[in-house]
Protein backbone atom coordinates (compact mmCIF):
# COMPACT_ATOMS: atom_id res chain seq x y z
CA UNK A 1 0.00 0.00 0.00
CA UNK A 2 1.21 3.52 -0.95
CA UNK A 3 1.05 6.72 1.31
CA UNK A 4 1.97 10.40 0.64
CA UNK A 5 2.47 12.89 3.12
CA UNK A 6 4.08 16.31 2.86
CA UNK A 7 6.82 18.07 5.00
CA UNK A 8 9.72 20.64 4.02
CA UNK A 9 13.70 20.29 4.52
CA UNK A 10 15.98 23.78 4.72
CA UNK A 11 18.55 24.58 2.19
CA UNK A 12 20.15 27.12 3.50
CA UNK A 13 17.59 29.18 5.18
CA UNK A 14 14.78 28.66 2.47
CA UNK A 15 12.23 26.05 3.39
CA UNK A 16 12.21 23.46 0.29
CA UNK A 17 9.02 20.90 0.33
CA UNK A 18 9.06 17.28 0.01
CA UNK A 19 6.66 14.97 -0.74
CA UNK A 20 7.16 11.36 1.51
CA UNK A 21 6.37 8.20 -0.46
CA UNK A 22 6.13 5.22 2.09
CA UNK A 23 5.46 1.80 -0.01
CA UNK A 24 5.05 -1.77 1.49
CA UNK A 25 4.89 -5.06 -0.68
CA UNK A 26 3.38 -8.08 1.32
CA UNK A 27 5.27 -11.32 0.67
CA UNK A 28 8.67 -9.64 -0.35
CA UNK A 29 12.06 -9.87 1.41
CA UNK A 30 11.85 -7.91 4.77
CA UNK A 31 14.16 -4.77 4.09
CA UNK A 32 13.32 -0.83 3.87
CA UNK A 33 15.23 1.23 0.78
CA UNK A 34 15.40 4.87 1.64
CA UNK A 35 15.96 6.55 -2.01
CA UNK A 36 15.83 10.60 -2.90
CA UNK A 37 19.45 11.97 -2.22
CA UNK A 38 18.84 11.50 2.06
CA UNK A 39 22.09 12.36 3.68
CA UNK A 40 23.42 10.49 6.56
CA UNK A 41 21.32 12.29 9.13
CA UNK A 42 17.76 10.82 7.60
CA UNK A 43 19.45 7.68 6.86
CA UNK A 44 20.36 6.75 10.25
CA UNK A 45 16.96 7.91 11.47
CA UNK A 46 14.88 4.51 10.31
CA UNK A 47 16.71 2.79 13.15
CA UNK A 48 15.24 5.04 15.54
CA UNK A 49 11.66 5.55 13.67
CA UNK A 50 11.35 1.47 14.62
CA UNK A 51 12.05 1.56 17.81
CA UNK A 52 9.91 4.81 18.33
CA UNK A 53 6.86 2.79 16.40
CA UNK A 54 7.29 -0.47 18.78
CA UNK A 55 8.03 2.05 22.03
CA UNK A 56 4.41 3.78 21.13
CA UNK A 57 2.04 0.46 20.63
CA UNK A 58 2.49 0.36 17.03
CA UNK A 59 3.87 -2.84 15.19
CA UNK A 60 7.08 -2.37 12.56
CA UNK A 61 6.41 -3.12 8.90
CA UNK A 62 7.65 -6.96 8.76
CA UNK A 63 7.40 -6.41 4.87
CA UNK A 64 9.68 -4.93 2.18
CA UNK A 65 9.65 -1.40 2.87
CA UNK A 66 10.45 1.79 0.00
CA UNK A 67 10.53 5.36 1.29
CA UNK A 68 10.84 7.73 -1.79
CA UNK A 69 12.01 11.38 -0.79
CA UNK A 70 11.05 13.48 -3.75
CA UNK A 71 12.12 15.71 -5.30
CA UNK A 72 14.94 13.16 -5.72
CA UNK A 73 17.47 16.15 -6.95
CA UNK A 74 17.42 18.09 -3.53
CA UNK A 75 19.38 17.51 -0.72
CA UNK A 76 18.12 16.51 2.57
CA UNK A 77 19.97 16.50 5.55
CA UNK A 78 17.34 17.23 8.86
CA UNK A 79 15.81 14.86 11.47
CA UNK A 80 12.36 17.13 10.74
CA UNK A 81 11.68 14.02 8.77
CA UNK A 82 11.03 11.45 11.06
CA UNK A 83 7.34 11.81 11.82
CA UNK A 84 6.31 11.90 8.23
CA UNK A 85 8.13 8.75 7.63
CA UNK A 86 6.71 6.98 10.82
CA UNK A 87 3.21 8.06 9.95
CA UNK A 88 3.79 6.95 6.12
CA UNK A 89 4.51 3.37 7.67
CA UNK A 90 1.90 3.06 10.04
CA UNK A 91 -0.64 4.23 7.11
CA UNK A 92 0.89 2.01 4.29
CA UNK A 93 0.86 -0.80 6.86
CA UNK A 94 -2.50 -0.28 7.26
CA UNK A 95 -2.08 0.30 10.92
CA UNK A 96 -4.35 3.58 11.00
CA UNK A 97 -6.88 5.06 8.84
CA UNK A 98 -6.15 9.29 7.87
CA UNK A 99 -8.97 11.61 7.60
CA UNK A 100 -9.46 12.53 4.36
CA UNK A 101 -9.84 16.49 2.99
CA UNK A 102 -7.01 18.23 5.01
CA UNK A 103 -3.59 19.52 3.68
CA UNK A 104 -1.64 18.94 6.58
CA UNK A 105 2.37 19.40 6.83
CA UNK A 106 3.90 17.06 9.63
CA UNK A 107 7.19 18.25 10.48
CA UNK A 108 9.13 16.35 13.92
CA UNK A 109 11.98 14.48 15.05
CA UNK A 110 11.46 11.15 16.79
CA UNK A 111 12.95 10.17 20.31
CA UNK A 112 13.43 6.23 20.90
CA UNK A 113 10.72 6.38 23.18
CA UNK A 114 8.00 8.04 20.57
CA UNK A 115 8.07 11.88 22.10
CA UNK A 116 8.60 14.45 19.59
CA UNK A 117 12.16 16.83 19.92
CA UNK A 118 12.09 20.65 18.62
CA UNK A 119 13.79 20.72 15.17
CA UNK A 120 16.12 23.40 13.04
CA UNK A 121 13.77 25.93 10.74
CA UNK A 122 10.00 25.74 11.59
CA UNK A 123 9.10 29.43 11.00
CA UNK A 124 10.41 29.23 7.24
CA UNK A 125 8.48 25.71 6.82
CA UNK A 126 5.41 27.28 8.06
CA UNK A 127 5.68 30.40 6.07
CA UNK A 128 6.38 28.12 2.82
CA UNK A 129 3.29 25.80 4.00
CA UNK A 130 1.07 28.32 4.18
CA UNK A 131 2.13 30.12 0.79
CA UNK A 132 1.87 26.80 -0.83
CA UNK A 133 -1.95 26.41 0.30
CA UNK A 134 -1.75 24.32 3.15
CA UNK A 135 -4.26 24.69 6.08
CA UNK A 136 -2.39 22.83 8.77
CA UNK A 137 1.38 22.01 10.25
CA UNK A 138 2.39 20.10 13.01
CA UNK A 139 4.88 20.51 14.47
CA UNK A 140 6.93 19.55 18.22
CA UNK A 141 5.26 21.43 21.19
CA UNK A 142 8.61 23.08 21.63
CA UNK A 143 8.66 24.89 18.25
CA UNK A 144 4.96 25.36 18.44
CA UNK A 145 4.94 29.21 19.27
CA UNK A 146 7.45 29.70 16.87
CA UNK A 147 5.48 28.30 14.09
CA UNK A 148 2.17 29.47 15.44
CA UNK A 149 3.96 33.23 14.63
CA UNK A 150 2.68 33.03 11.20
CA UNK A 151 -0.57 33.54 10.08
CA UNK A 152 -2.81 32.44 7.74
CA UNK A 153 -2.06 28.29 8.77
CA UNK A 154 -3.51 26.14 11.65
CA UNK A 155 -0.38 25.31 13.92
CA UNK A 156 -0.73 22.10 16.22
CA UNK A 157 1.24 21.22 18.68
CA UNK A 158 2.10 17.33 19.22
CA UNK A 159 4.51 15.87 21.98
CA UNK A 160 4.25 12.55 21.16
CA UNK A 161 3.40 10.34 17.70
CA UNK A 162 0.34 8.83 19.16
CA UNK A 163 -0.62 12.44 19.41
CA UNK A 164 0.28 13.35 15.79
CA UNK A 165 -2.03 9.50 15.06
CA UNK A 166 -4.59 10.70 17.14
CA UNK A 167 -5.28 13.96 14.83
CA UNK A 168 -3.82 13.20 11.49
CA UNK A 169 -6.80 9.71 11.74
CA UNK A 170 -9.01 12.51 13.45
CA UNK A 171 -9.52 10.71 17.27
CA UNK A 172 -7.92 13.52 18.97
CA UNK A 173 -9.27 17.04 18.13
CA UNK A 174 -6.68 19.67 18.39
CA UNK A 175 -6.87 23.22 18.90
CA UNK A 176 -4.56 25.50 16.75
CA UNK A 177 -1.80 27.49 19.05
CA UNK A 178 -2.25 31.32 19.59
CA UNK A 179 0.41 33.59 19.08
CA UNK A 180 0.06 36.77 21.17
CA UNK A 181 2.82 39.79 19.65
CA UNK A 182 1.97 41.86 22.50
CA UNK A 183 2.97 39.08 25.37
CA UNK A 184 5.99 38.06 23.10
CA UNK A 185 6.94 41.82 23.29
CA UNK A 186 6.59 42.20 27.07
CA UNK A 187 9.12 38.96 27.50
CA UNK A 188 11.42 38.97 24.89
CA UNK A 189 11.27 42.84 23.53
CA UNK A 190 13.29 44.72 26.84
CA UNK A 191 16.77 45.31 26.85
CA UNK A 192 18.68 45.00 30.08
CA UNK A 193 21.26 47.61 29.61
CA UNK A 194 21.03 51.28 28.87
CA UNK A 195 23.89 54.44 27.72
CA UNK A 196 23.21 55.66 31.57
CA UNK A 197 25.65 52.91 31.99
CA UNK A 198 28.89 54.64 30.21
CA UNK A 199 29.59 57.04 32.57
CA UNK A 200 31.39 60.41 30.58
CA UNK A 201 31.84 59.73 26.21
CA UNK A 202 28.95 62.25 25.44
CA UNK A 203 30.52 63.09 22.16
CA UNK A 204 30.79 59.64 21.97
CA UNK A 205 27.63 58.84 23.01
CA UNK A 206 26.55 61.50 20.42
CA UNK A 207 28.39 59.94 17.27
CA UNK A 208 26.72 56.33 18.27
CA UNK A 209 23.24 58.13 17.79
CA UNK A 210 24.26 59.94 14.54
CA UNK A 211 25.44 56.36 13.60
CA UNK A 212 21.97 54.92 14.68
CA UNK A 213 20.06 57.94 13.35
CA UNK A 214 21.15 56.71 9.42
CA UNK A 215 22.39 53.42 9.57
CA UNK A 216 26.20 54.42 9.20
CA UNK A 217 29.29 51.81 9.64
CA UNK A 218 31.01 53.50 12.55
CA UNK A 219 34.75 52.94 14.00
CA UNK A 220 36.04 53.31 17.15
CA UNK A 221 39.40 54.17 18.19
CA UNK A 222 40.71 54.40 21.44
CA UNK A 223 43.06 53.12 24.17
CA UNK A 224 42.32 50.15 26.23
CA UNK A 225 39.47 50.59 29.12
CA UNK A 226 37.81 54.03 27.48
CA UNK A 227 34.53 52.34 26.72
CA UNK A 228 34.48 51.34 23.11
CA UNK A 229 32.93 48.23 23.62
CA UNK A 230 30.30 49.36 26.54
CA UNK A 231 29.10 52.02 24.08
CA UNK A 232 29.18 48.96 21.19
CA UNK A 233 26.77 46.75 23.24
CA UNK A 234 24.41 49.34 23.73
CA UNK A 235 23.41 50.42 20.26
CA UNK A 236 20.88 47.95 19.43
CA UNK A 237 18.96 49.75 22.46
CA UNK A 238 18.59 52.79 20.53
CA UNK A 239 17.68 51.35 17.09
CA UNK A 240 14.26 51.38 16.42
CA UNK A 241 11.82 48.34 17.16
CA UNK A 242 12.34 45.76 14.89
CA UNK A 243 8.96 46.22 12.57
CA UNK A 244 7.08 42.07 12.26
CA UNK A 245 8.22 41.55 8.98
CA UNK A 246 11.98 42.60 9.94
CA UNK A 247 11.79 40.02 12.96
CA UNK A 248 10.52 37.70 10.93
CA UNK A 249 13.42 38.02 8.67
CA UNK A 250 15.96 37.37 11.55
CA UNK A 251 14.09 34.93 13.08
CA UNK A 252 14.04 32.78 10.37
CA UNK A 253 18.13 32.79 10.31
CA UNK A 254 18.37 31.96 13.81
CA UNK A 255 15.52 29.36 13.63
CA UNK A 256 17.48 27.65 10.62
CA UNK A 257 21.04 27.53 13.01
CA UNK A 258 18.71 26.62 16.14
CA UNK A 259 20.36 29.64 17.86
CA UNK A 260 17.02 31.03 19.12
CA UNK A 261 16.35 30.83 23.15
CA UNK A 262 14.58 28.39 24.55
CA UNK A 263 11.10 29.34 25.38
CA UNK A 264 11.91 31.99 22.62
CA UNK A 265 9.10 32.45 19.71
CA UNK A 266 10.60 35.29 18.26
CA UNK A 267 13.63 37.70 18.22
CA UNK A 268 12.16 40.82 19.25
CA UNK A 269 15.67 42.75 20.05
CA UNK A 270 17.74 43.67 17.29
CA UNK A 271 20.33 41.16 17.25
CA UNK A 272 23.88 42.37 17.99
CA UNK A 273 26.79 39.93 17.48
CA UNK A 274 30.40 40.38 18.41
CA UNK A 275 32.41 37.39 16.85
CA UNK A 276 36.10 36.63 18.18
CA UNK A 277 39.38 37.61 15.80
CA UNK A 278 40.04 34.47 15.16
CA UNK A 279 36.85 33.79 12.98
CA UNK A 280 37.26 32.29 9.66
CA UNK A 281 35.39 33.35 6.15
CA UNK A 282 32.90 30.88 6.75
CA UNK A 283 32.02 32.01 10.42
CA UNK A 284 32.19 35.03 8.83
CA UNK A 285 30.22 35.65 5.71
CA UNK A 286 28.92 31.61 5.53
CA UNK A 287 29.68 28.47 3.82
CA UNK A 288 29.36 24.68 4.02
CA UNK A 289 28.69 21.61 1.87
CA UNK A 290 25.43 22.80 2.24
CA UNK A 291 25.55 26.59 2.97
CA UNK A 292 25.01 28.22 6.45
CA UNK A 293 24.42 31.51 7.36
CA UNK A 294 27.43 33.35 8.98
CA UNK A 295 27.86 36.10 11.89
CA UNK A 296 27.14 38.56 9.35
CA UNK A 297 23.57 37.20 8.20
CA UNK A 298 22.60 36.66 12.03
CA UNK A 299 23.51 39.93 12.59
CA UNK A 300 20.42 41.22 9.85
CA UNK A 301 19.06 43.78 10.90
CA UNK A 302 21.14 44.60 13.76
CA UNK A 303 24.77 45.37 15.08
CA UNK A 304 27.63 43.30 13.87
CA UNK A 305 30.68 44.12 15.78
CA UNK A 306 34.26 43.55 15.31
CA UNK A 307 36.61 44.14 18.43
CA UNK A 308 40.32 44.57 17.73
CA UNK A 309 39.47 45.00 14.21
CA UNK A 310 43.56 44.77 13.02
CA UNK A 311 43.73 41.62 14.79
CA UNK A 312 41.25 40.10 12.26
CA UNK A 313 42.89 38.36 9.29
CA UNK A 314 43.07 40.48 6.51
CA UNK A 315 41.53 37.93 4.24
CA UNK A 316 38.32 37.60 6.44
CA UNK A 317 37.88 41.35 6.48
CA UNK A 318 38.22 41.71 3.26
CA UNK A 319 35.05 39.14 2.67
CA UNK A 320 32.86 41.61 4.06
CA UNK A 321 33.11 44.10 1.62
CA UNK A 322 30.54 43.27 -0.84
CA UNK A 323 28.11 41.80 1.26
CA UNK A 324 28.31 45.69 3.24
CA UNK A 325 27.54 46.94 -0.24
CA UNK A 326 24.87 44.68 -1.38
CA UNK A 327 23.02 43.33 1.96
CA UNK A 328 23.28 40.50 1.32
CA UNK A 329 25.45 37.28 0.84
CA UNK A 330 25.56 34.38 -2.42
CA UNK A 331 27.16 30.98 -1.61
CA UNK A 332 27.42 28.61 -4.43
CA UNK A 333 27.78 25.11 -4.34
CA UNK A 334 27.85 22.29 -6.64
CA UNK A 335 24.05 21.76 -5.05
CA UNK A 336 22.97 25.53 -5.87
CA UNK A 337 22.94 28.64 -4.65
CA UNK A 338 21.87 30.28 -1.50
CA UNK A 339 21.81 34.01 -0.79
CA UNK A 340 21.26 35.23 2.64
CA UNK A 341 20.55 38.63 4.08
CA UNK A 342 23.05 40.85 5.85
CA UNK A 343 21.48 43.82 5.79
CA UNK A 344 23.86 45.36 9.04
CA UNK A 345 24.98 48.07 10.72
CA UNK A 346 29.09 47.73 11.07
CA UNK A 347 30.64 48.78 14.39
CA UNK A 348 34.13 48.27 14.56
CA UNK A 349 36.56 49.45 17.33
CA UNK A 350 40.63 49.46 17.96
CA UNK A 351 43.28 50.60 19.59
CA UNK A 352 45.77 53.61 18.01
CA UNK A 353 48.65 51.26 18.00
CA UNK A 354 49.71 47.72 18.69
CA UNK A 355 50.39 48.60 22.97
CA UNK A 356 47.28 50.84 22.71
CA UNK A 357 49.02 54.22 24.59
CA UNK A 358 49.40 56.26 21.32
CA UNK A 359 48.00 59.70 21.86
CA UNK A 360 47.44 58.86 25.52
CA UNK A 361 48.17 62.29 27.64
CA UNK A 362 48.30 59.93 30.90
CA UNK A 363 50.49 56.66 29.63
CA UNK A 364 53.70 57.07 26.96
CA UNK A 365 53.38 54.66 23.75
CA UNK A 366 56.33 51.87 23.50
CA UNK A 367 55.38 51.14 19.97
CA UNK A 368 58.08 51.63 16.94
CA UNK A 369 57.08 53.77 14.01
CA UNK A 370 57.50 50.69 12.11
CA UNK A 371 55.32 48.74 14.12
CA UNK A 372 52.58 51.13 14.21
CA UNK A 373 52.40 51.39 10.53
CA UNK A 374 52.25 47.47 9.97
CA UNK A 375 49.71 47.54 12.51
CA UNK A 376 47.14 50.12 11.21
CA UNK A 377 48.22 48.82 7.59
CA UNK A 378 46.55 45.12 8.73
CA UNK A 379 42.94 47.46 7.80
CA UNK A 380 42.47 47.89 3.73
CA UNK A 381 41.79 50.93 2.35
CA UNK A 382 38.76 49.23 0.38
CA UNK A 383 36.84 48.54 3.62
CA UNK A 384 38.00 51.50 5.62
CA UNK A 385 36.39 53.39 3.01
CA UNK A 386 33.05 51.76 3.61
CA UNK A 387 33.08 52.77 7.26
CA UNK A 388 31.16 56.08 7.03
CA UNK A 389 32.03 57.53 10.93
CA UNK A 390 35.62 57.55 12.44
CA UNK A 391 35.89 58.57 15.93
CA UNK A 392 38.36 58.98 18.87
CA UNK A 393 36.93 57.68 21.94
CA UNK A 394 39.29 59.07 24.89
CA UNK A 395 40.12 58.15 27.79
CA UNK A 396 37.29 59.51 30.47
CA UNK A 397 38.80 61.56 33.10
CA UNK A 398 38.02 60.87 37.30
CA UNK A 399 35.36 63.42 37.49
CA UNK A 400 33.31 62.21 34.96
CA UNK A 401 33.41 58.81 36.53
CA UNK A 402 32.60 59.59 39.90
CA UNK A 403 29.92 62.21 39.06
CA UNK A 404 26.68 60.70 40.39
CA UNK A 405 24.51 62.43 37.96
CA UNK A 406 23.50 60.68 35.22
CA UNK A 407 24.20 60.81 31.54
CA UNK A 408 22.19 60.78 28.62
CA UNK A 409 19.89 57.57 28.31
CA UNK A 410 18.86 55.10 25.66
CA UNK A 411 15.55 56.53 26.08
CA UNK A 412 16.30 59.97 25.18
CA UNK A 413 18.55 59.23 22.65
CA UNK A 414 16.68 55.94 20.65
CA UNK A 415 13.49 58.80 20.74
CA UNK A 416 15.86 61.33 18.48
CA UNK A 417 17.26 58.40 16.37
CA UNK A 418 13.01 57.06 15.63
CA UNK A 419 12.17 60.62 14.72
CA UNK A 420 15.06 61.14 12.15
CA UNK A 421 14.28 57.38 10.72
CA UNK A 422 10.35 58.55 10.37
CA UNK A 423 11.85 61.81 8.38
CA UNK A 424 13.95 59.75 6.52
CA UNK A 425 11.08 57.28 5.10
CA UNK A 426 8.61 59.91 4.45
CA UNK A 427 12.16 61.24 2.32
CA UNK A 428 12.73 57.61 0.59
CA UNK A 429 9.10 56.36 0.27
CA UNK A 430 9.44 56.57 -3.57
CA UNK A 431 13.39 54.93 -3.44
CA UNK A 432 15.43 51.91 -3.68
CA UNK A 433 17.10 53.03 -0.18
CA UNK A 434 15.10 53.48 3.30
CA UNK A 435 18.18 55.27 4.91
CA UNK A 436 20.83 57.89 4.73
CA UNK A 437 23.57 55.30 5.20
CA UNK A 438 22.61 53.62 2.05
CA UNK A 439 21.88 56.62 -0.07
CA UNK A 440 23.20 56.07 -3.70
CA UNK A 441 24.56 59.00 -5.97
CA UNK A 442 21.26 59.75 -7.43
CA UNK A 443 19.96 60.21 -4.14
CA UNK A 444 22.99 62.52 -2.28
CA UNK A 445 22.08 64.88 -5.44
CA UNK A 446 18.12 65.12 -4.76
CA UNK A 447 18.11 65.17 -1.20
CA UNK A 448 21.94 66.36 0.01
CA UNK A 449 20.89 69.94 -0.35
CA UNK A 450 23.64 72.46 0.94
CA UNK A 451 23.20 75.77 1.93
CA UNK A 452 25.64 78.32 0.72
CA UNK A 453 28.13 78.65 2.99
CA UNK A 454 28.06 75.00 4.05
CA UNK A 455 29.28 74.50 0.10
CA UNK A 456 31.91 76.74 0.50
CA UNK A 457 33.06 74.80 3.84
CA UNK A 458 32.92 71.44 2.11
CA UNK A 459 35.09 72.48 -0.42
CA UNK A 460 38.06 74.00 1.85
CA UNK A 461 37.75 71.19 3.80
CA UNK A 462 38.25 68.63 0.78
CA UNK A 463 41.31 70.63 -0.37
CA UNK A 464 42.69 71.08 2.88
CA UNK A 465 42.21 67.21 4.27
CA UNK A 466 42.71 65.69 0.45
CA UNK A 467 39.33 63.65 0.84
CA UNK A 468 38.38 61.70 -2.35
CA UNK A 469 35.03 61.57 -3.52
CA UNK A 470 33.88 58.78 -1.77
CA UNK A 471 34.95 60.95 1.44
CA UNK A 472 33.10 63.80 -0.15
CA UNK A 473 29.81 61.56 -0.47
CA UNK A 474 29.86 60.10 3.33
CA UNK A 475 30.48 63.36 4.71
CA UNK A 476 27.46 64.20 2.53
CA UNK A 477 25.54 61.42 3.67
CA UNK A 478 26.53 62.06 7.90
CA UNK A 479 25.29 65.85 7.00
CA UNK A 480 21.67 64.71 5.62
CA UNK A 481 21.76 62.73 9.11
CA UNK A 482 22.75 65.44 11.32
CA UNK A 483 20.39 67.82 9.62
CA UNK A 484 17.18 65.22 10.30
CA UNK A 485 18.29 64.55 13.85
CA UNK A 486 18.13 68.83 13.96
CA UNK A 487 14.83 68.29 11.81
CA UNK A 488 16.10 70.94 9.22
CA UNK A 489 15.23 69.85 5.52
CA UNK A 490 18.00 71.86 4.74
CA UNK A 491 22.37 70.86 5.51
CA UNK A 492 23.96 74.20 7.20
CA UNK A 493 27.25 74.93 8.14
CA UNK A 494 26.92 73.70 11.51
CA UNK A 495 25.36 69.85 10.48
CA UNK A 496 28.48 70.15 7.97
CA UNK A 497 31.32 70.99 10.63
CA UNK A 498 29.94 68.33 12.73
CA UNK A 499 30.29 65.73 9.55
CA UNK A 500 33.72 66.73 8.99
CA UNK A 501 34.70 65.88 12.34
CA UNK A 502 33.83 62.40 12.31
CA UNK A 503 36.13 61.89 9.34
CA UNK A 504 39.43 63.81 10.22
CA UNK A 505 40.20 60.45 11.70
CA UNK A 506 40.86 59.92 7.57
CA UNK A 507 44.18 59.19 5.74
CA UNK A 508 46.42 61.63 7.59
CA UNK A 509 45.57 59.92 10.80
CA UNK A 510 47.25 56.90 9.62
CA UNK A 511 49.99 59.11 8.49
CA UNK A 512 50.62 61.05 11.82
Amino acid sequence: MLSRLATYTLFGIEARPVEVEVDISPGAIPKVILVGLAEAAVKESIHRIERALVNSGYGRPSDRVVINLSPADLPKDAASLDLPIALGFLISDGQIEIEPGRKVVYVGELALDGSLRPVKGVLSMALAARDSGQTHIVVPAANAMEAAVVEGIDVIAVGTLAEAVGFLTGLLPLDPVIFSWDSARRSFGVYDIDYVDVKGQEMAKRAVMVAAAGCHHLLMIGSPGTGKTLLSQRLCTILPELEPEESLETTRIYSAVAQLEPGQPLLLRRPFRAPHHTISEAGLVGGGSIPQPGEISLSHNGVLFLDELPEFNRRTLEVLRQPLEDQHVTISRAMGSVTFPANVMLVAAMNPCPCGFRGDPKRNCSCAPLAIERYLSRISGPLLDRIDIHIEVPPVPFRELSDKSEGTSSETMREAVVGARKRQNARFKKESVRVNGKMKPPQIRRFCRLESDAEGLLKHAMEEMGLSARAHDKILRISRTIADLADSEEISSVHLTEAINYRTLDRNYWQQ
